[in-house]
């Protein structure tokens, strides 16, 4: 990966400045890029089923019960009631955000901070919003996708009150492999705009839905943000958990919650 530093996409806290840029060894969670770069606000109830979580990432309900994040999101599996998701509305301020506090959380077997990076969390209560299907083959990892979050909307810049959304091209592994020499192809999907940068997931966005059409026109979850260099940098595109790989596994995970 040359001499630049890889980054995870959360920040440490809700309404906090984006933190300085610091390396990410193994296991750990740490900032880096910010919310939708590039990106125009999103209307009210356009995505019902995004969540925004009190550690500073994003995630999607996979049940009404179950958000759907990114492994470096949260420290480890087993009971949890620290988190607090906020779902139901596009600004935080809103009175009629609907705020519930975690019971659990299952972190992917295995992870150790390179690849695997999903994670789910168990709600003390069922919020009665639409959920996310996610994708169980890869029929739907290409075209163009959807991203969306409440993170920064520039490199360095802090995280946003209103949720942001952008869209985003898929970008090859060959062409990924090229600018992340540590990609793991078989687990993480890449989009962006390769040569102007421009639009991309930053601090803020980690854990949070990349998504599409399927072919029934319903929203599919084919992405999970991850990591980068920088946010919206010409190069170098946003790295995604590629849902399709764990679809079974985080099938199998959300049964045992």
């Amino acid at each position: 990966m040359s001499s630049l530093v890889r980054f995870m996409k959360r920040t440490l806290a809700v309404g906090a400045v984006a933190l300085a840029a610091v390396s990410l060894q193994p296991g750990t969670a740490t900032a880096g890029p910010a919310p939708v770069v590039g990106g125009t606000r999103a209307a009210q109830g356009e995505f019902p089923f995004m969540v925004r979580l009190s550690m500073g990432c994003g995630g999607a309900l996979y049940t009404q019960q179950i958000v759907l994040t990114a492994a470096h999101c949260v420290s480890g599996s087993g009971n949890n009631t620290s988190i607090t998701a906020t779902a139901g509305v596009v600004d935080l301020n809103s009175s009629s955000a609907i705020k519930v506090k975690s019971t659990k959380v299952l972190r992917a077997p295995g992870y150790n901070g390179t690849g695997k990076d999903w994670a789910l969390i168990k709600l003390a209560r069922p919020i009665n919003l639409p959920t996310l299907k996610i994708a169980e083959t890869k029929a739907y990892d290409n075209g163009t996708f959807t991203v969306a979050g409440w993170g920064a909307t520039r490199e360095g810049g802090s995280q946003q009150r209103y949720l942001m959304k952008a869209t985003v091209p898929f970008v090859s592994d060959a062409a990924c492999n090229a600018a992340y020499s540590d990609l793991v192809p078989s687990e993480e999907i890449c989009a962006g705009y390769l040569d102007q940068g421009g639009v991309d997931t930053c601090q803020g966005d980690s854990g949070g839905p990349m998504f599409r059409r399927d072919n029934a026109g319903a929203w599919i979850q084919v992405g999970i943000v991850s990591w980068g260099i920088g946010c919206a940098r010409p190069d170098y595109p946003g790295v995604y958990t590629e849902v399709s790989t764990f679809a079974a596994q985080i099938k199998s995970a959300a049964a045992t919650l």
